[in-house]
């Protein structure tokens, strides 16, 4: 079962990066990573009152909670370099990069959860590698040149602080219901994000934002919330070196919705690595 929640991940992430980059095209970064969080926080509490895991909040083990702040404050830092990666570059460059956490995921759920390392995951870990480099593309346009390599810079931290995200998560709900979980370190994503604002002194700019572009955040949020919801659920039921590469397949429905909605084209080198990336991607499920 926590295959089909990994899956579900997936697609809710795909349409969430096509969603967010919509809403961000004048709209700054940081800003809206704290708007769409609180869409995410109000959904993920109406799961805990939907399902009735509010019950349990008086017995969280202060191990469980010191977990699941630290997943929290890891989320918030790869949604802020994610975000940022995304507004000076495209989705096409940016999404192979962040889904590389994929590889340091599984290394990370070796050591630290002492899961076990076939042959076959071995080889999956070296195919996603490897499809990955080949999407990452050197030639810029020109709009791209003028913001030099930021965005692989940000792109990349989102992807190591993802890591961190999945086996921190994975560690912090294992003893208590997966919704009330993620509501939790949602909450801690919350006050990181809207600290950021007013740290940096972007405040002022949130009346600034297009009404059309904060309708896409509040529906990548929704989007968001589904994914993080779908994630930690099939965290708590399978293994992380599993269910984490199969969330990164949302590579498939982000590609297919920027090359409708923003034109962006594979070129024969980055289609290639796709294909390679997923079928890593799919080995690891054997």
């Amino acid at each position: 079962m926590y295959v089909l929640y990994a899956f579900g991940s997936a697609l809710f992430a795909g349409l969430t990066a096509v969603l967010a980059k919509c809403g961000i095209r004048k709209t700054d970064s940081t800003i809206a990573t704290a708007i769409r969080t609180i869409i995410v926080l109000l959904f993920s509490w109406v799961m805990v009152f939907l399902v009735g895991s509010q019950a349990q909040i008086s017995r969280i083990g202060g191990r469980t909670l010191l977990f699941l702040i630290l997943s929290g404050l890891a989320t918030g830092v790869s949604w802020l370099c994610y975000f940022k990666a995304l507004q000076v570059g495209s989705i096409n460059k940016v999404v192979p990069v962040d889904k590389s956490s994929t590889v340091l995921t599984i290394l990370l759920a070796v050591i630290f959860l002492h899961e076990s390392l076939t042959l076959t995951k071995g080889v999956g870990i070296v195919l996603i590698a490897v499809g990955t480099y080949l999407m990452i593309e050197k030639k810029q346009s020109a709009d791209e040149e003028k913001k030099g390599s930021a965005w692989l810079l940000y792109a990349a931290g989102s992807a190591v602080f993802a890591s961190l995200t999945s086996i921190l998560g994975k560690i912090g709900i294992s003893g208590i219901e997966s919704n009330l979980g993620t509501a939790i370190r949602t909450g801690v994503v919350l006050v990181m994000s809207w600290m950021m604002v007013f740290v940096t002194g972007k405040r002022g700019k949130l009346r600034e934002i297009p009404k059309n572009e904060l309708c896409f955040l509040c529906l990548s949020g929704f989007a968001a919330g589904g994914s993080w919801l779908c994630y930690y659920k099939a965290l708590q039921d399978g293994p992380v070196s599993v269910v984490a590469p199969i969330d990164k397949l949302s590579i498939l429905v982000t590609i297919l919705f920027s090359r409708l909605v923003f034109h962006e084209k594979l070129t024969k080198k980055a289609g290639l690595g796709l294909a390679i990336l997923v079928g890593g991607t799919l080995l690891m499920l054997f």
